[in-house]
């Protein structure tokens, strides 16, 4: 990690409990509607909404996908293309530095890798301290689309309903998100990153 992006402040609870507002609000989905999809109370949502509760990994993404809305959009500077272009057709380049990273439940952080939204695609990078896991809640996560992920430092652990795998450095792994998981960093000192490429089927 450079310099740049560890000086880099990340988006508070309450800048992203907006965002998520905003993003809902435009989806015509009422609060009681999301908190039905969630399993949760109307009043949980409201203080994620609030930012007076940071939401786990796993509600992140179960809140997104609700709503119908890419992991991208929580991020500061989400710039969709227009309707029909084609994300080959410029280039474009993202400095170190310029995408703040968002701190979710437990010290989770994700940082969004790709320079602006590509169709159907979610690249980032995640960060779990030691004893982080992906959900607050012992819940299994399951989602949209398929994985496929790098720990480039420490180790993350992820737990399947009939299996348990363990990823080093430089160890990759590939699933299908619709298969329920549980991903934690079991290290007692040594914090864990992983980048991970989320592929959206047609």
């Amino acid at each position: 990690m450079t310099e740049a992006m560890e000086g880099l402040e990340a988006i508070s609870g309450e800048r992203l409990g907006k965002r998520l507002r905003e993003l809902r609000t435009e989806s015509g989905k009422s609060l009681r509607a999301v908190a039905r999809e969630l399993g949760i109370s109307p009043s949980a949502v409201s203080q994620i909404e609030r930012g007076t509760m940071r939401p786990s990994v796993s509600r992140l993404i179960a809140y997104v996908s609700a709503i119908g809305a890419p992991l991208a959009a929580v991020f500061d500077g989400y710039e969709p293309g227009p309707p029909g272009s084609s994300a080959g057709s410029e280039v474009l380049v993202a400095r170190a530095g310029e995408t703040a990273p968002i701190r979710l439940g437990g010290g989770v952080t994700f940082r969004r890798l790709s320079p602006r939204p590509t169709p159907d695609v979610e690249f980032f990078e995640s960060t779990y301290p030691p004893h982080a896991v992906s959900t607050a809640h012992g819940r299994f996560l399951h989602h949209e689309g398929y994985e496929v992920g790098t720990v480039t430092a420490g180790e993350l652990t992820i737990e399947f309903e009939s299996e348990t795998v363990t990823l080093a450095e430089g160890d990759s792994i590939t699933f299908p998100c619709s298969r329920p998981h549980i991903i934690g960093n079991r290290s007692d000192t040594v914090t864990a990153v992983a980048t991970w490429l989320i592929v959206h089927g047609r």
